[in-house]
């Protein structure tokens, strides 16, 4: 069994998160042998610094000179940061003892593979999957994303259903392990998402060039989840909604870019509706004003998609699944991933 070592910097991005970082610091700094470990910050103006100096001396401080987001703030910290491995960690994850390790050893038995995720538990209900990530992702035709153990808002309880190693179509960002090398490669996640969706357009572009991502539940963290922007924000929604779009663009096969995209259309629609019924106004204009943004950033990322297409090896992607998850899961009533058909309705 490998051991973590300096090859390893474990890089946690922070926000004025100074309470989260008392909270779940100690099990990291416990728990990852004698990983680096980095508090990468975006510009926080609490007392984050002064806590990191005093109570975690062993930890390394890197400062970035204003709120970059997650996307460009990683960006950013890693540039500069020299590694093999990078682990992407959230400030408000409790790792398990000795969890690297099973994820390092796969990795360094398995050249195939890019990236790799833990199982992400949830933090207060330890009994159950945690929502931005499960035991690995997928995405359906449409670009929507499910998990193992997680279909939209219905989360199961962990009962070992998905205790073996899995290839996977995205790995969550809250606890994401990649080889410095594919990070390099692909050019890091894409900084002007800001925020949400990032990882699965980062895994999507590696998957998309033949490298692999699988999930290792051997590894198991807890995850609190939604610290940052809680389910219900306007700006969550936008963010999903504009990113999600953004993400179809860059990465879809021509042959199916039209027709996907006509379709989200009416989808968005369909959301930004449901959204206003439920007197969810704020939302309901978040979806709107994400599709007017998509339309307008979409002329940006023509060369990005262009690159995308040119470098692409593995078409189609297995775990990108044929089918409509919201048909299934509204219409068939398939509420968990061992209910849904991968082809078909």
């Amino acid at each position: 069994m490998i051991k973590a070592n300096q090859r390893t910097a474990v890089v946690i991005l922070n926000w004025n998160g100074a309470e989260m970082l008392r909270r779940f610091l100690p099990s990291v700094v416990a728990n990852s042998d004698d990983a680096r470990i980095i508090v990468a910050d975006n510009g926080s103006t609490d007392c984050s610094a002064d806590v990191v100096a005093a109570e975690f001396p062993m930890v390394e401080w890197l400062a970035l000179s204003e709120n970059y987001g997650f996307a460009e703030g990683y960006n950013r910290a890693l540039q500069q940061v020299d590694a093999d491995y990078f682990v992407l960690l959230n400030s408000d994850v409790e790792v398990s003892p000795q969890w690297l390790r099973p994820l390092l050893a796969y990795m360094e038995t398995h050249s195939e593979v890019a990236a790799c995720q833990p199982k992400l538990l949830a933090e207060g209900q330890r009994t159950h999957f945690e929502y931005a990530g499960g035991a690995g992702g997928f995405i359906d035709r449409y670009g929507y994303p499910f998990c193992r153990g997680r279909v939209f808002g219905e989360v199961e309880a962990d009962q070992g259903q998905y205790d073996s190693p899995a290839s996977i179509f995205w790995a969550t960002g809250a606890a994401l392990l990649i080889r410095r090398t594919d990070w390099t490669e692909v050019g890091g996640l894409d900084g002007r998402f800001f925020a949400h969706m990032e990882e699965i357009d980062l895994c999507w572009r590696l998957r998309a060039r033949g490298r692999d991502i699988v999930c290792v539940p051997q590894s198991v963290v807890y995850h609190v989840g939604g610290g940052t922007l809680q389910q219900g924000s306007p700006r969550k929604t936008y963010l999903n909604f504009r990113n999600n779009l953004l993400m179809l663009y860059k990465n879809l096969p021509e042959a199916e870019l039209q027709s996907v995209l006509r379709w989200r259309c009416w989808l968005d629609l369909l959301a930004a509706l449901q959204f206003a019924l439920k007197g969810s106004w704020g939302e309901a204009k978040a979806v709107v004003r994400a599709r007017k943004d998509f339309k307008a950033l979409r002329s940006d990322y023509a060369s990005v998609r262009k690159e995308n297409l040119q470098k692409t090896r593995l078409q189609p992607i297995p775990e990108r699944w044929n089918i409509s998850l919201l048909w299934q899961f509204y219409v068939r009533g398939r509420k968990t991933f061992q209910q849904l058909k991968k082809t078909g309705l």
